[in-house]
């Protein structure tokens, strides 16, 4: 066994052992944290098929930036793992029929004319001066420059209508305004209300004879 090949068994089995983990945890912080873990595996896997900038862009969106928000959005909502147990209890048997089919499409198209080790090809290391980078850039401005663009427009539009789903309109905030300050008159402020007392009013605020010494 090469070293690159310990290196790719030890990473795979740390990114399985840390997905089960992940699915099988109690706790969601957790649950984020063991997938933050098999990402840097993954991460690892990647620098070893030469593809740095994937890895990079691996960990510094999906672990720097994605994962921190999902693990401060799961902290804030404190979430409860009796109630989330009892959903996943209720709905079993809706997960049973899905996780079947899933597996079961999985197996017909993983096969062995299209995955097999026999259509497989011989890995062949690039030369030193290879960017894979360059050629990463080259293929999607080039072959996929439409789906590029059309994926970008598709987010441009998803922003937009988050934008404006989330816009409520003006709010009245307790900013100050100074030019408006400026301009106020007693008259608005201040309003005197003239009203007669009743004498109901005077006897009950009156102090109590009796009860004086």
């Amino acid at each position: 066994m090469t070293f690159e090949q310990l290196v790719f068994y030890t990473f795979s089995f740390m990114a399985i052992v840390s997905a089960l983990m992940m699915i099988l945890s109690k706790n969601a912080v957790r649950s984020v944290l063991y997938l933050v873990f098999t990402f840097f595996c993954m991460a690892g896997i990647w620098m070893l098929l030469e593809s740095e900038f994937l890895a990079i862009v691996l960990v510094l969106v999906y672990v720097g930036a994605v994962m921190v928000l999902f693990l401060f959005v799961v902290m804030m909502l404190d979430m409860e793992a009796p109630l989330m147990r009892e959903s996943l209890v209720k709905h079993w048997p809706i997960g049973a029929v899905v996780a079947s089919i899933t597996i079961a499409l999985l197996i017909m198209s993983l096969n062995k004319q299209q995955f097999g080790l026999e259509e497989a090809t011989a890995y062949v290391p690039h030369a030193s001066d290879y960017s894979h980078v360059k050629a990463l850039g080259t293929l999607l401005y080039t072959d996929y420059l439409l789906p590029f663009e059309i994926a970008g427009i598709l987010l441009l539009v998803a922003m937009v209508a988050a934008i404006g789903l989330t816009f409520r309109g003006p709010r009245d905030t307790k900013t100050q305004k100074p030019s408006l300050q400026t301009q106020v008159r007693k008259e608005n402020r201040l309003r005197i209300v003239k009203m007669a007392t009743s004498k109901e009013n005077e006897d009950s605020y009156a102090p109590n004879k009796e009860s004086q010494p």
